[in-house]
């Protein structure tokens, strides 16, 4: 049997390249080996170079994503799996590059990823389809800020965010009119872009949703209590807080949240992994962002998820090699 090769393609260029790597390999872990032979490959910013023995770097050729060995072969890949969080691999970058060379990709296609990563515009998209999110204010860097302004229409507290950026990097939440100003500049220092959100008052639940053997399921609700103020990047990913699955809502809560989760990962042509954040009010599930290539180490809330529902790690990222084989060029 000729095995498929699969690049593990992990790292990125913001600070999420940390979590990248461990969730890269988990996926290099639990890949088949009898089925794929598995590589990994680390993309950062300075240096994009395929990890070969004894960790030995080979760079990649950027014109077609291949290694040439010290053999004098050249390795080329069927598939690469992208578990890069953030920038390049969460936002479209890199899907539309491999898209023009002709390399297949797990996940996502550019566009899904571009949309999703840009907050305003997915909450734009995904009201067309009677999803709910919070009221908000969208600033572009170097915009006056009327605070008087924004605190009347969103009133106290409130959450200033980046637009685009991941891990709840840059998040704050505004509990003074005072705190509005250096709150605005923390977030503006990972993004041009920012939205002023009005704080809502309730449950945060995580959803993972993917396309399984064809069909779109939701892999578990997960409550999230953080010890901190809200889930901020301490919270996932240093234990500030307590994850609990299957989220403690009623039957009828569960239902409507999957309801609503499989119509956001549908409405916008979403595949692969995908892990969104909701808080409910009042039984409703309001949106407050979907992530792409959520984190996938051992202690993310995707591969807990998913050992809940019944799906192996293996079965799990085999399923997404297998469709990104399938996928015409």
């Amino acid at each position: 049997m000729n095995k498929k090769s699969v690049a593990v393609v992990m790292g990125g260029y913001s600070d999420e390249y940390v979590v990248s790597l461990k969730s890269g390999q988990l996926i290099y872990d639990s890949l088949d080996r009898n089925l794929y032979d598995v590589y990994k490959v680390v993309v950062l910013k300075d240096e994009w170079y395929f990890l070969g023995e004894n960790d030995k770097k080979y760079p990649i050729n950027k014109g077609d994503f291949s290694v040439a060995l010290d053999n004098g072969e050249t390795l080329n890949f069927d598939v690469c799996f992208n578990i890069i969080h953030g920038t390049p691999g969460e936002n479209g970058i890199l899907q539309a590059y491999w898209d023009a060379i002709g390399q297949k990709y797990t996940g996502c296609d550019f566009y899904q990823s571009a949309l999703t990563f840009n907050k305003k515009d997915t909450l734009a998209v995904l009201s067309k389809y009677g999803i709910p999110s919070a009221k908000s204010i969208y600033l572009r860097k170097g915009e006056d800020i009327n605070v008087d302004k924004i605190v009347e229409e969103l009133k106290l507290p409130l959450f200033v965010k980046p637009n685009q950026s991941g891990s709840s990097l840059g998040i704050t939440k505004v509990k003074e009119k005072s705190e509005l100003i250096a709150a605005t500049e923390i977030a503006f220092k990972e993004d041009n872009e920012i939205l002023i959100e009005s704080f809502l008052d309730g449950m945060e639940v995580s959803v993972g949703v993917i396309d399984f053997k064809g069909e779109t399921i939701v892999l578990g609700i997960t409550e999230i209590v953080p010890t901190n103020e809200f889930f901020d990047y301490e919270a996932k990913y240093e234990g500030a807080s307590e994850e609990i699955t299957p989220a403690r809502i009623d039957a009828e809560t569960t239902k409507r949240v999957e309801e609503i989760a499989k119509r956001a990962y549908n409405s916008i042509g979403m595949s692969g992994f995908s892990r969104s954040e909701y808080i409910l009010m009042n039984g409703i599930p309001y949106m407050l962002e979907m992530n792409t290539n959520p984190g996938f180490s051992p202690a993310s809330i995707l591969p807990q998820q998913a050992k809940h529902y019944g799906i192996s790690i293996m079965d799990l990222c085999g399923n997404e090699v297998e469709k990104a084989l399938n996928k015409r060029k």
